[in-house]
């Protein structure tokens, strides 16, 4: 076995991997990926990108009946669930496409081959040795199946997308966010969903309004959400499949989802050989510099187990590469885990950035809430029923907002200027000076006046 040496070798492809890559290809470092699976990693192939192509999709039916209100008439609309499937595939091929070109034209080595760690500054590739300066571990996640009698025959979210047949009835097991958005998007596409959560709300971590709400709306949509429902077992009957409850009930499906955890994919690349230290579902364990307990060896993105999502992960590989080989006279860039815009691709979508309501009394103990919630010009005429929340935490000693929630169409595009106005710490006045553009629907969080009673 021969040896190549590189500055730096990035074993995962994915977007962490991806951007650590090429922006240190970029300062002139000599650089390898290794990846056997397609480029991109979860959120190009598995993950957001297809999640939200197929959440558009989900909408064109409710869209089609709207439009009636606005004098539109229109044949019965039909979906075909193998064009979805083709179309998705030629999308994310391209997406592979230009993530091989963009490694290439930063000179990066890309290497389709599964990755391992022989010492610290030794990676094996299809019995190759390669040589590196420094070591990225970006592998990312999947999803895990709890070990019950017939978890064999359900599904993750890595196949959700590709099912062979539509589901006609699907049962989703889980109540995140990844289990609750595909209880979203299937139930907008035709399915009879049933979503099954153990505990008493799904959404657990997000503002008790917002849990609520969205559970109210997703079940206007078609959505049977069964809480406090434990599964006992899975298992075919009559050429479908059962699944058992504690309390007895037997629920028939075509596809059972689950989704109730992911974990970091880090067994059989030699971390253990190497006493790299890693946490008990095994994520890797690294400083503020995204260095681990062997200096030679980093990680970024899931595989830390931080913030599960992919603009973190990118934000982490820019700070590992500013920090290995940037310009010694700049001080290298910092990630800031606090005031994250995330959004979830329920029916209606959730936007969100900075406390919730509990966190902020927890925090602070004098909060103001103000909240306002209210049907959507665009549903005067639709016919639709959905309503829309919209919350600010704000401060009362600081007046400053620590927290904005919203509940309602394009959600995730309404936050993320929200985001940076809580980054740069803006006040409860500042919101109220600020004028908004009418009519819409995210002039509501600069027009809340009255705060909200305890």
């Amino acid at each position: 076995m021969s040896a190549d040496s590189f500055d730096l070798f990035v074993i995962g492809a994915g977007s962490g991997g991806v951007r650590a890559a090429r922006m240190a290809a970029g300062r002139g470092a000599r650089v390898a990926v290794a990846d056997p699976a397609p480029l991109g990693g979860t959120c190009v192939n598995l993950g957001c990108i297809p999640k939200k192509l197929y959440s558009f999709a989900a909408h064109y039916a409710d869209a089609f009946e709207e439009s009636h209100g606005y004098g539109w008439t229109t044949a019965e609309p039909k979906f075909d669930w193998a064009t979805l499937k083709a179309n998705r595939a030629r999308e994310i091929a391209r997406l592979n496409g230009i993530y091989a070109q963009l490694l290439d034209g930063s000179g990066v080595t890309t290497l389709r081959s599964r990755a391992m760690l022989r010492g610290p500054n030794e990676v094996e590739v299809d019995g190759r040795i390669h040589r590196a300066k420094h070591v990225l571990v970006a592998t990312g996640g999947r999803p895990v199946v709890p070990v019950l009698p017939g978890h064999e025959l359900a599904v993750t979210s890595n196949d959700m997308f590709d099912l062979p047949e539509f589901p006609r009835r699907l049962v989703v097991i889980g109540g995140g966010y990844i289990a609750s958005e595909f209880a979203s998007i299937f139930a907008g596409l035709g399915s009879q969903v049933t979503q099954l959560y153990r505990g008493e709300q799904i959404l657990r971590g997000f503002d008790d309004d917002v849990r609520n709400f969205v559970a109210t709306e997703m079940r206007k949509k078609g959505v049977v959400l069964r809480t406090q429902a434990q599964v006992m077992q899975i298992e075919r009957a009559a050429g479908a499949l059962a699944v058992t409850l504690a309390n007895g009930t037997v629920l028939p499906a075509d596809t059972v989802l689950y989704a109730t955890g992911r974990r970091p994919n880090t067994e059989g690349l030699g971390l253990d050989e190497l006493d790299v230290r890693l946490t008990p579902n095994g994520a890797v364990v690294v400083d503020e510099q995204y260095r681990s307990n062997v200096p030679t060896i980093h990680a970024v993105g899931d595989v830390i187990d931080r913030v599960q999502l992919t603009p973190v992960a990118l934000a982490e590989a820019m700070a590992l590469v500013d920090r290995l080989f940037g310009d010694a006279n700049q001080s290298a860039r910092r990630v800031d885990y606090d005031l994250i815009p995330t959004a979830v691709f329920t029916d209606p979508n959730i936007g969100t950035v900075g406390l919730t309501e509990a966190a902020a009394r927890e925090r602070f103990g004098d909060v103001q809430i103000f909240r306002s919630e209210f049907k959507a010009l665009k549903h005067t005429l639709s016919g639709s029923s959905e309503r829309t929340l919209m919350k600010l935490v704000v401060d009362a000693k600081s007046d400053r907002v620590v927290g904005l929630h919203m509940v309602g169409a394009d959600a995730g595009e309404i936050v993320q200027g929200f985001g940076v106005a809580l980054k740069a710490g803006a006040t409860k006045a500042q919101f109220d000076a600020t004028i908004g553009i009418h009519p819409t629907a995210a002039e509501e969080f600069v027009t809340m006046r009255e705060p909200s009673m305890a």
